[in-house]
């Protein structure tokens, strides 16, 4: 089993020291060497000659106007990882660089930062397939095109069969990933505990692992990394992004976008991007179109930091849990979405008690170990499990929603292709099976099988 990729230099993107990364000899926990971090001189000592020196500053990130102007080629609502994205490839691609991105709170403040940062490509549909293989693609090389230190970290994915049902499913997926060209395996019980040797096969003898779907290309990335790297990289392209100044209204004569109204007055725009997830109910109210999502609470949590010991991402579609650990050695956990809907992102100790009683199933030394927090993201769900996103029956609105539980890890394609959808009022070809049109014609797409987990 192949085993985690690991970088051997990491540039911070604030201070631009750079920590070489090396193996120690005779360092190892369970035959496994470990990497340790070896910094060249004080760390302490080296921030503080940057600070003191005003030829070494560090610009602003972006830059706000004072207020916005009265009209722009393209409105965004919504400044999220999904909205930020589409902003930059529009300045950067389509030469569309009179834009706006407005959001009611703060950048990367919604679901970007809410989620547990799994990018993953093994679907279940060819049309899934197909979509979060090529944000795969674009993920391994953002880093590199935002001059950002994403921490992006390739790990490998399991997700667990624990009966022959869940096996079947994913050995259906590994044949439809393996068809587009996507690495998934289906492997035995034996490969899980090499990859994982902390990991109860037995699951306390209430869910024996069967196997699993082992999918290389899973990894994890910094999620507010991306949210600021997409925002920097759109504002030196000439994108205004105002935080604080919630969208109130959008105008429509004759069927077609006039204008958005703003807690900064009215804008002039042919053309609105909603990117609002939660939201998204909202938005489509005040242009007169109905709904196809359902919004519900979706919670995660974290623990105090360890010893690093988990290498790879874990995923269990029966138990309805997930864990990967940080570069700081926190796990990161979380489970399905909550049972009814609710536009809140209240946390509740209901989730908390039930994860930690089955991921104590998986792995029982961590039955001390303490959960540092929680929080609660609110997902758009639709009825099949796949996005909607495009154009729709009103001209100039564009629509990207309907992410549920896996919008972030869509996050570099859904920018790529709803800025071609924009820049060319035509819905880009690989979300031409996404439009909100297949929920009149009954033309579902039936993404459950491999997105019926919230990760």
């Amino acid at each position: 089993m192949p085993g985690p990729r690991r970088v051997d230099h990491v540039t911070c993107s604030v201070c631009r020291v750079t920590t070489r990364t090396s193996v120690q000899p005779g360092v190892r926990v369970r035959g496994r060497r470990w990497a340790t971090n070896k910094i060249d001189g004080p760390m302490f000592l080296r921030l503080l000659k940057y600070a003191l020196n005003r030829d070494h500053a560090e610009p602003r990130w972006f830059n706000t106007p004072a207020a916005p102007q009265d009209r722009y080629d393209v409105v965004i609502v919504g400044a999220g990882g999904h909205g930020l994205a589409a902003a930059y490839y529009l300045a950067q691609r389509h030469g569309i660089r009179r834009v706006a991105v407005f959001d009611k709170g703060y950048l990367g403040g919604g679901n970007t930062g809410r989620n547990t940062t799994i990018v993953r490509s093994n679907y279940l549909t060819p049309e899934g397939v197909k979509f979060y293989d090529r944000s795969v693609r674009l993920f391994e090389g953002l880093a590199e095109e935002l001059d950002t230190n994403l921490f992006y970290s390739n790990r490998g994915h399991f997700t667990l069969a624990h009966t022959e049902a869940t096996l079947r499913t994913a050995r259906w997926r590994a044949e439809v990933n393996r068809h587009y060209g996507i690495e998934s395996t289906l492997v035995g019980p034996e490969a899980v505990k090499d990859a994982c040797p902390w990991i109860d096969l037995e699951c306390g003898g209430k869910h024996p692992i069967m196997g699993a779907l082992y999918h290389a290309p899973g990894s994890i990335v910094r999620h507010d990394a991306v949210a600021w790297g997409y925002a920097r990289g759109a504002s030196r392209l000439g994108v205004e992004i105002f935080q604080n100044t919630p969208v109130t209204g959008i105008e429509v004569k004759a069927g077609r976008v006039t204008g958005v109204q703003t807690a900064a007055g009215l804008i002039r725009t042919e053309r609105v991007l909603s990117a609002v997830a939660g939201s998204t109910p909202t938005l489509l109210k005040m242009v007169g179109l109905d709904s196809p999502v359902d919004i519900v609470p979706l919670q995660a949590c974290v623990t105090e930091p360890m010893k690093p010991w988990l290498d790879t991402i874990i995923v269990s579609g029966s138990l309805h849990v997930y864990v990967s650990q940080t570069a700081r050695g926190e796990l990161v956990m979380g489970a399905a979405v909550d049972p009814a809907e609710l536009h809140s992102t209240r946390s509740s100790l209901e989730f908390v008690t039930g994860l930690a009683d089955q991921i104590l199933d998986l792995f029982p030394f961590l039955a001390k170990v303490r959960i540092n927090r929680q929080w609660a993201g609110m997902a758009d769900m639709t009825p099949d499990f796949a996005p909607v996103m495009g154009k729709t029956a009103v001209k100039g609105f564009y629509l990207d929603a309907g992410w549920g539980t896996w919008g972030f890890k869509a996050t570099p394609v859904c920018g790529e292709t709803m800025a071609h959808t924009l820049a060319h009022d035509e819905n880009h070809p690989l979300i031409s099976a996404f439009g909100m049109e297949r929920f009149e014609r009954m033309h579902m797409l039936g993404e459950k099988g491999a997105a019926a987990v919230g990760h």
